[in-house]
């Protein structure tokens, strides 16, 4: 997983409520055991019409807002079920942070878990930003997440919550699997402490 510390993104502004899981990545394209490819689909029934041609309208297939890295959304973001395919397709799609008023409890650990930055702000905050946003072509955020600041033009900054043990993973770029590995040698100790009783145990029961 990648370390994340100050990033600097184009905002698209989704400007829906309880975009759950389903309509993140449809169920039909849930086959796929591999996590890449999934950007293809995000949104798709959003993004094109039965045909497969883009859907001009919406906001995500507009040419000024085809290179975002930040989405704007509003409350309950990620409702649903809990399939991790979501997120997938979010960062594969090229998002790196996610801002609403609230996301499902569950969809925002699978986030955290592959490097993606879900920020939950104040319903009047997001508000204001959908306003600079769409007010302002090609808007920009810098989220800091070490300082827990985001900033913008127009002299707009924030403070954003964050769990400290998610923030340290994310800044030091520890997945599942790496934070697992910060304590290979405690593991090995534990487990150079433990052979002996255990073979000792299996030996004596097969005499």
């Amino acid at each position: 997983m990648h370390k994340f510390n100050k990033f600097t993104g184009v905002v698209v502004p989704l400007d829906m409520a309880h975009v759950d899981t389903d309509q993140l990545v449809p169920k039909q394209f849930l086959k796929r055991t591999e996590r890449e490819g999934f950007g293809e689909v995000l949104m798709y029934h959003h993004r094109f019409d039965e045909a497969g041609n883009e859907v001009d309208e919406f906001v995500m297939n507009r040419p000024h807002y085809k290179e975002a890295n930040i989405l704007l959304a509003r409350e309950n973001f990620g409702s649903g079920s809990s399939r991790e395919h979501a997120p997938w397709a979010l960062q594969d799609y090229g998002f790196r942070v996610l801002l609403a008023p609230s996301f499902a409890d569950i969809f925002k650990n699978n986030c955290y878990k592959i490097g993606l930055l879900p920020i939950e702000l104040e319903t009047p905050l997001v508000d204001d930003l959908f306003k600079r946003v769409e007010a302002n072509l090609g808007y920009r955020l810098t989220v800091d997440l070490k300082e827990q600041t985001l900033s913008g033009p127009g002299e707009f900054a924030c403070f954003f919550a964050v769990d400290p043990f998610r923030k340290q993973c994310l800044l030091e770029g520890l997945d599942d699997i790496g934070l697992t590995l910060t304590h290979e040698q405690e593991i090995a100790e534990y487990e150079k402490e433990h052979a002996a009783p255990w073979q000792a145990a299996v030996s004596g029961g097969q005499q």
